[in-house]
């Protein structure tokens, strides 16, 4: 078990607070699984471990393994080995994902070895609380009740023994048994030219040493002179400090990130075809990603609705019974705020709930810690549900300084934000 203050996760939710006890791994038939993994979306897929070096000096400080899970929105996980990852280790969530990728939208909890494991998938994205292994039954059961509530899951898992409706227990060995397996890497390991270079040096070497050994020992020995070296002057190398930023130096822009997905939802959601249902829109900074359910009509009038919509799709997935279809929306360069945090914690909860009392309105709001190089920095994360379009949210949310938009997700008339703030 872990404690995740140590570690730099500008993207948990609620589930990762201190007070939840969380693992790193379970067993399923023998073989060892990471979960509690850190995801995150991944830019650059041809080289996918220069976003995991980028990511372990800016966002996960520490991290030193990774993994992606490819498909048609790749992510990256990160992990940190001193809280019991392992290099080799099989990641659950990619593992489960693939096995299940006829059900793009997934809320999950199964019981392992190691305690209860929570996976929630949005429209095939690992949603930033999505993948934790819970040590109690009850932080399980509470997280998987909070995401039931959403609509629009294709399949939801329970054990049988918690009653829910609506929701089936599954195998989890049979499950992993028809998924992909990816393993955990080291994210500083040799790879492509740099260790087509070491390769070269080390047979290099090698050559030169067989070379020296062979004439020391084989040709007749010769008089030697005695040879008088100086003693070369040692050199003093000055320890280079590594200044880490603090997490709110360079953070998306929560006005750009409200603006940018209002305006990509409006669009995806004027795309109407009869005969097809909207399953819900997911915004990340870097894309939003949404579905639509067949009920009746045909593929061809779907496909033809996307191509005269004006928009340009980073990806579109078809189901095997071309039931759901599934496109994603890239976002503009994400435009960085420095916003340095102005109030404390007690000032700030103070604050969002007498403006929600205002309103009338509910908010889920859970403390944190961040560590960024030998600091530890903290915040609260929110999350909020109304009907109200993003606009008046937009002005409600630039009221407080270190704040940034981690996820929104619109389905039928109703905004979730999900979100950071930092706090003195």
């Amino acid at each position: 078990m872990a404690d995740r203050s140590d570690m730099e996760i500008n993207d948990f939710d609620a589930l990762r607070e201190n007070s939840k006890e969380w693992a790193a791994s379970f067993t399923v038939d023998g073989v060892q699984y990471a979960a509690s993994v850190f995801w995150e979306s991944l830019q650059n897929v041809d080289a996918p471990f220069l976003d995991a070096k980028e990511a372990a000096e800016n966002v996960l400080v520490g991290a030193d393994l990774f993994c992606v899970k490819h498909g048609k929105s790749p992510q990256l996980g990160l992990a940190v080995s001193t809280q019991g990852f392992k290099k080799g280790m099989n990641v659950a969530a990619v593992t489960a994902a693939t096995a299940m990728s006829d059900s793009p939208s997934l809320l999950a909890v199964f019981k392992v070895d190691a305690g209860y494991w929570y996976l929630c998938i949005r429209n095939d994205v690992i949603l930033s609380d999505g993948d934790v292994l819970f040590v109690k039954e009850e932080d399980a059961k509470e997280q998987f009740m909070s995401m039931l509530s959403v609509p629009d899951w294709s399949k939801k898992i329970a054990p049988a023994e918690w009653g829910i409706d609506e929701t089936e227990q599954k195998d989890i060995a049979e499950i992993f048994a028809a998924g992909l397996d990816t393993k955990l890497e080291k994210i500083n390991a040799l790879r492509g030219a740099e260790l087509a270079i070491v390769v070269i040096l080390s047979v290099a070497v090698g050559a030169w040493l067989v070379m020296y050994l062979s004439q020391a020992f084989f040709t007749a020995p010769t008089q030697q002179n005695k040879v008088i070296t100086r003693r070369a002057q040692k050199k003093v190398v000055k320890e280079v400090v590594k200044v880490v930023p603090a997490p709110w130096e360079s953070m998306v822009d929560p006005v750009w990130m409200v603006d940018t997905c209002r305006e990509k939802a409006l669009a995806l959601i004027d795309i109407a075809t009869p005969g097809w249902i909207n399953m819900g829109i997911t915004c990340t900074p870097s894309e939003a990603i949404t579905s639509w359910r067949r009920e009746f009509g045909r593929l061809s009038w779907l496909e033809m609705s996307l191509s005269h919509s004006g928009l340009t799709f980073a990806n579109k997935t078809v189901d095997q019974r071309a039931n759901i279809v599934t496109v994603s929306l890239p976002f503009s360069q994400a435009k960085k705020v420095n916003s340095v945090p102005k109030k404390t914690a007690n000032e700030t909860r103070n604050l969002i709930n007498d403006l929600f009392q205002s309103l009338n309105l509910q908010v889920g709001l859970t403390d944190g810690n961040v560590r960024a190089g030998d600091k530890t920095y903290s915040y609260i994360n929110f999350k909020i549900t109304s009907k109200y379009d993003p606009n008046v949210w937009k002005d409600v949310l630039t009221k407080f300084s270190g704040l940034k938009v981690n996820t929104i997700l619109y389905n039928r008339g109703t905004w979730n934000y999900e979100g950071t703030i930092y706090v003195q």
